[in-house]
């Protein structure tokens, strides 16, 4: 046995404790458990602690693996949309003239770590600060099941188009020209129908996460070899197998090895330097920053015709530091462009980015629903075709969640009661895939103020079932049901029994285990084919 791994990785093992500790502390303050990974990190910094080995393999992994689900969930089509390309370049290129003055007057003024900084030196730190964490958003959307809504995909279209900027900085300041191999990386794309037929035939268990595994890490390693950033391979590699009905369930196959991983990449943040009161100072100070970045978000969305809800919500997501502007200061160290202790001051600005916001995350929703009115004034009368007036179609049951528990309560509703069933689904492909098959769906979500306000004044709604694929979804919907004072029944399906007393507090009539169920009614359904 080689027993220099076994010390390394008891001491990784020994971190990974702590981490664990502390993320279950701060999900117990409702907040993401990154924050306790984070704060982990510096705590192991500030005791002189090194990441080992194995924890930089976990956040590499992690990284590319994050990039692959990216690719995975991402609709080429939407970078194309002016609401994403045209945001982000402005985005990027204002946050530049605004932070770059900002730091340019500091270093004129002789502000401490400021002074002496060149005006390519003051636009290098507002590159790296005008990106947002492609790793929190990722998390949180999942976490939260808001990948596929209007404001998940923009928000991560986004983050795309902020991603492919800073592989190009990347790219183009090791002054390294690709290889000249990197012009048979096409051919990845007439291999995509192989790519297709191969997850086809992969089956649903262990060969389903091995082929995710190939495709995301065989993926950077041609890119690696290429001469181009690897990440990027990951990313390509998810895009093209992005529109199988299948890349959903390869995503959360894999969901559990990307989220260990993760863990490895939010300790070593917070291990990335050095802490000093005057770093520490520093970074407290880009915090503010990000209000900026925010409210800059906000206004150009509106600008280009997303309504108030859908660009606060993609706005709260994105108002943080990232993870590639960590990788821009680090090249820039390493390159000796900039000094070192901004890489740590970029870490610690990132990592209290994300303590800040996240409590923002989770009340997005409540938010709009307070200042509603505030926020209204800034969309625009013009909107785009999913914005438009819902039609219910005289439907008195409306089933929110169009997945596979959703379209089994769909058919067997529609059997029941003939065509007064309607479903609801915040995912544009799904409702094309529903309507295709013959069954009245509309896009729209519970927990959307905008939704019932768009809907037909005189609807007949008079049972909603909730089937959305989460608790905190179900909840939210519930919160927001209650908001619009609906007068009908609520039922909602739990997933575990202690989910079912929240729902029925929160003002659920009726509350259906799936799994307790499930096999209830599996027995039933025996029973009734015997007896017949």
């Amino acid at each position: 046995m080689d027993f220099e791994w076994v010390a390394i990785a008891l001491g990784d093992v020994a971190w990974i404790c702590l981490a664990f500790l502390l993320g279950f502390g701060a999900r117990l303050i409702s907040l993401p458990p990154l924050v306790g990974f984070l704060v982990t990190g510096f705590l192991l910094n500030y005791y002189g602690a090194d990441s080992g080995e194995m924890l930089q393999k976990l956040a590499d992994l992690g990284i590319t693996l994050l990039l692959f689900t990216v690719g995975l969930k991402l609709n080429p089509a939407m970078l194309l949309r002016p609401q994403v390309w045209a945001v982000t370049s402005l985005h990027i290129s204002l946050v530049l003239i605004v932070f770059g003055s900002i730091v340019a007057a500091l270093s004129v003024i002789g502000v401490s770590l400021f002074a002496g900084l060149s005006i390519q030196q003051a636009l290098i730190l507002a590159f790296a600060l005008s990106f947002s964490s492609t790793v929190f958003v990722v998390k949180v959307l999942e976490e939260r099941s808001e990948t596929k809504s209007l404001h998940g995909r923009i928000a991560v279209s986004i983050l795309v188009m902020q991603d492919l900027a800073a592989v190009i900085f990347l790219a183009a300041s090791t002054g390294k020209l690709p290889s000249p191999w990197a012009i048979s990386l096409l051919l990845l794309i007439p291999l995509r129908p192989l790519l297709h037929r191969l997850l086809q035939i992969t089956g649903h268990g262990e060969l389903l996460v091995l082929y995710g595994l190939v495709l995301a890490l065989g993926g950077a390693e041609l890119f690696e070899i290429a001469g181009i950033k690897d990440d990027l391979g990951a990313l390509i590699m998810g895009v093209l197998v992005s529109t199988h009905v299948k890349s959903a369930e390869m995503s959360k196959a894999i969901l559990g090895l990307k989220d260990l991983f993760l863990v490895g990449f939010f300790l070593s943040i917070g291990m990335a330097g050095q802490l000093s009161t005057e770093a520490l100072m520093i970074g407290i100070l880009l915090v503010p920053l990000v209000i900026f970045k925010s409210v800059l978000f906000y206004w150009l969305m509106t600008l280009f015709k997303l309504r108030a809800r859908t660009s606060l919500l993609a706005t709260i997501n994105l108002s943080n530091y990232s993870e590639f502007g960590l990788i821009v200061i680090a090249l820039s160290t390493s390159s000796g462009w900039i000094g070192p202790e901004w890489l740590v001051i970029m870490a610690i600005a990132l990592s209290l980015s994300f303590i800040a916001i996240a409590p923002f995350t989770s009340r997005g929703d409540k938010l709009y629903r307070k200042y509603r009115l505030s926020f209204l004034q800034y969309q625009l009368s013009q909107r785009l075709p999913e914005d438009q007036m819902i039609d219910t179609r005289k439907a008195t049951i409306a089933i929110f969640g169009m997945g596979r528990v959703g379209k089994g309560c769909y058919d067997k509703m529609r059997e029941l009661y003939g065509d007064t069933v309607l479903g609801v689904d915040s995912d544009a492909d799904k409702v094309n895939y529903h309507l295709n098959e013959g069954r009245h769906v509309i896009r729209g979500a519970p927990n959307d103020p905008d939704f019932w306000e768009n809907l037909d004044k005189d609807h007949n709604i008079e049972l909603v079932l909730l089937a959305l694929p989460s608790q905190s979804a179900n909840l939210s919907a519930l919160d927001q049901l209650n908001a619009v004072r609906f007068p009908g029944r609520i039922a909602a399906i739990a997933r575990y029994p202690d989910e079912e007393a929240p729902l029925r507090e929160a003002g659920a009539t009726a509350v259906f285990n799936i799994y307790a169920e499930a096999g209830a009614g599996f027995a039933a359904h025996v029973v009734a084919n015997e007896s017949g």
